[in-house]
């Protein structure tokens, strides 16, 4: 079972050698990025198979990023994902999977067939660089920027580029502060939020294992860089400079990147656009060899395609959705409490205001199950009478799911429910192509143990409170 943690800002050195050894060229992987937008993103972290899990909350609900090994090792990344599919099904969530780089989507494909939902958010995707483009602005297509570069110093002699140290704290907090009332002019948000975060980034350069430089005019810093260094590819985290100093961008860039790129650093990452229209002009006209896709992928459960509850007609059954008039009968089955202890729900725990529920309330809890498909409800009816429940549960995502039924006292000891869940899993493989059902019951209930082995399924272990059971087209 996952344990996730809350990814706070003073453990995040604990991820660093997932980080550092990444090939993924997303920048989302890296300490820079989870430090400066921990507060937006939320993240949780575990870990699985020798691959790091992290987990975001957005709009009410949990993205999963793609596992990440930091060898690589596709067959760990393989063994989490299996994790965060129990994991989400024993929770009963919806799997989303979020920062899936393009070289794992087949991966994922073939893992879920043709049931799952691809996008690719434009303004979420990286833009990569050669490092070699950058060191050297090389040829025609860079002429522009070596002219700037050009300008930059023939206007400035006396400039200098240096790498960051403690006791430059002063000056380039000196210089923050006037590059950030020009950016409150702006009035944006999201750049006043982003010149919080580089304030609060800076005191963790060195445990970060992160790379500055400074660039000076005189004795004073008119742009600062800060990278990481992420596998084969530096992640530039910020990159901020006055215009007034005509130049000074790509005059950064480039010593920033000779600077800090050398061997083994074939590229830099230069983040996202987030959107803005301005930012994207730029960093297009510096010429990526790549703007990084992050997929999103939702794979889809057996369930989701289903529409409405069947209806399958036995030797002496039919299971079918239980209809308005039999709602007295329903209610009679859900609230026996006594029996219902070995289902594994008490209503009363989702009660407000005490007292029994009306029968409308079973009802209308059993149909927003299945609306938000998480189980498949259906009666059994035996002559046109409502005499129990068999439910199809717990859809997971490697084409499983669960099985349960529950009788009222009266029809119990007829072999109605062991024809009920034959059928349900006979239902379950022709029609909803599953591959696998499952089934548990506790240890102390001997009649619902030998229930399912005369509806065909076969135990296949236990614990302290189960006796479990599982079935498949071939058994």
């Amino acid at each position: 079972m996952l344990t996730f943690k809350k990814l706070k800002k003073e453990n995040i050195q604990e991820l660093l050698p997932y980080f550092a050894a990444q090939r993924t060229h997303l920048s989302d992987f890296s300490a820079g990025f989870q430090y400066m937008w921990n507060k937006q993103l939320s993240p949780d972290y575990a870990f699985a198979d020798g691959a790091l899990i992290l987990r975001e909350l957005y709009v009410g609900k949990y993205y999963f990023h793609y596992p990440l090994s930091p060898t690589g090792d596709e067959a760990k990344e393989e063994a989490a994902l299996t994790e965060i599919e129990r994991y989400c099904r024993d929770n009963d969530l919806r799997l989303h999977f979020t920062n899936v780089p393009r070289g794992r989507l087949g991966a994922l494909a073939l893992r879920y067939g043709a049931e799952v939902h691809i996008s690719d958010p434009r303004r979420w995707r990286d833009y990569l660089y050669r490092a070699e483009d950058f060191r050297s602005y090389p040829g025609g297509k860079y002429s522009g920027q070596r002219n700037h570069v050009n300008k930059f110093r023939k206007n400035y002699p006396d400039h200098e580029f240096r790498e960051y140290r403690e006791e430059d704290e002063e000056e380039l907090l000196a210089f923050l502060g006037e590059y950030e009332r020009v950016q409150r002019s702006k009035n944006s948000y999201l750049a006043q939020e982003e010149m919080t975060e580089v304030y609060e980034l800076l005191p963790h350069i060195r445990a970060f294992g992160l790379r500055c430089g400074l660039l000076l005019v005189g004795e004073k810093i008119v742009g600062a860089s800060v990278g990481e260094r992420c596998g084969d590819m530096m992640v530039v985290h910020v990159e901020k400079a006055l215009r007034e100093y005509e130049g000074a961008y790509p005059y950064l860039a480039q010593r920033f990147a000779q600077a800090f790129c050398g061997e083994g650093v074939d590229y830099l990452n230069r983040m996202d656009d987030a959107g803005d229209g301005g930012l994207r002009k730029s960093k297009l006209q510096y010429l990526p060899c790549e703007i990084v896709d992050k997929y999103n992928v939702v794979p889809h459960r057996a369930i989701d395609g289903v529409s409405r509850l069947p209806e399958i007609v036995t030797e002496r059954l039919t299971l079918r959705a239980v209809a308005d008039e039999d709602g007295e009968e329903y209610r009679r089955l859900a609230a026996d409490t006594v029996r219902n202890r070995w289902w594994g729900y008490d209503y009363r725990v989702d009660l407000e205001g005490g007292g029994l529920p009306s029968a409308e309330w079973f009802l209308a809890a059993a149909r927003e199950d299945f609306h938000r498909k998480n189980e498949m409800p259906v009666g059994i009816y035996c002559g046109g009478e409502l005499i129990g429940e068999v439910v199809l549960h717990r859809f997971g995502y490697a084409s499983e799911a669960e099985v349960g039924a529950r009788l009222l006292p009266e029809y119990e000891g007829r072999g109605y429910a062991s024809e009920a869940v034959r059928a349900m899993t006979e239902y379950a493989f022709l029609k909803l192509g599953l591959d696998r059902v499952e089934a548990k019951c506790n240890r102390e209930n001997e009649r619902s143990a030998k229930m399912l082995v005369s509806a065909g399924m076969r135990r296949c272990g236990e614990d302290d409170t189960y006796y479990y059971f599982y079935k498949t087209p071939a058994t």
